[in-house]
């Protein structure tokens, strides 16, 4: 062990326990995720294989490929799913079946969202409006206003249920927070932007006993970056069944999808992109 001084406090350098090792690498990452360092890349892919992740499973197409995405890459895997007074519960019966298909753990936690209103997917008085992916932000009109987010946002939402992951991951002692959140074919939501899962991030490792002792937490986003063609390709490269998954917001209690909402046309959209029949049920 050798140990340093720094403005009157002791540091000491750990060179043998492996968990620290793995939380400094975990930290060079976050801080250079752009950087081509194949060697680190190798190392962390390893050191994955011993840790374990959170995924937050809505039962609909980007979650379910991140729930792959994960199983793929981390020892052990708990699927947290929610139910937060949405229009509908189908996707709730989407995500017991999937992670009944990936053998994974899984969760679903009640939370009350709905009593705050706000939100079309939430108060049962507001209409989901037909989605229109020319209005869709993307990498070339990526500005968002008031005007551009749709009343399918739900308020807080994505820090509501990330921070009920963080508390799940310090039980399970996972390294790893995934959400299926992206910059590229979305409807606008604040909360799915890569500086809001940053700061998320930070915050994570000043307000957990895992963060405070050094033991870093990452927020894994792997859709980050890719359009919903993309994102197919992945999951189907990961043996996702796209046809167990709900994505629609104005489901009916059979769980047959509506086809024009935001997340219906993004999801059809997505599949013609790809060249790749679409597995959807629809009503009609």
């Amino acid at each position: 062990m050798a140990s340093w001084f720094c403005n009157g406090w002791i540091f000491a350098k750990i060179t043998v326990f492996r968990k620290p090792i793995i939380d400094t690498i975990m930290t060079n990452v976050t801080s250079q995720s752009t950087a081509d360092n194949t060697t680190l890349d190798s190392e962390l892919d390893s050191l994955h294989n011993y840790q374990n992740a959170v995924v937050l499973l809505s039962g609909g197409l980007d979650s379910v490929t991140c729930l792959y995405w994960a199983k793929a890459r981390y020892a052990s895997v708990t699927a947290v799913s929610f139910n937060y007074g949405q229009r509908h519960n189908s996707e709730l019966v989407a995500a017991k079946t999937i992670a009944e298909t990936a053998e994974v753990n899984h969760r679903i936690i009640d939370i009350d969202i709905a009593q705050l209103g706000g939100s079309s997917l939430t108060d049962h008085s507001m209409i989901v409006p037909d989605g229109d992916s020319d209005k869709f932000p993307n990498k070339n009109r990526d500005e968002i206003d008031n005007d551009a987010i749709p009343n399918t946002y739900v308020p807080a939402r994505n820090t509501i249920f990330l921070s009920y992951a963080l508390a799940v991951a310090e039980v399970a002692d996972a390294n790893h927070i995934v959400i299926g959140v992206s910059s590229v074919d979305y409807s606008g939501y604040p909360d799915c932007r890569p500086e809001y899962i940053a700061a998320f991030e930070h915050m994570a490792n000043l307000a957990t006993k895992a963060g405070v002792t050094g033991h870093h937490l990452s927020i894994q986003t792997p859709l980050q970056q890719l359009s919903k063609a993309k994102t197919i390709e992945l999951g189907l490269s990961l043996g996702v069944d796209y046809g167990q998954t709900i994505s629609c917001y104005r489901a009916d209690e059979n769980g047959l999808a509506c086809g024009v909402c935001d997340s219906c046309t993004l999801r059809r959209q997505g599949f013609e992109q790809a060249g790749v029949a679409d597995p959807t049920h629809y009503q009609s």
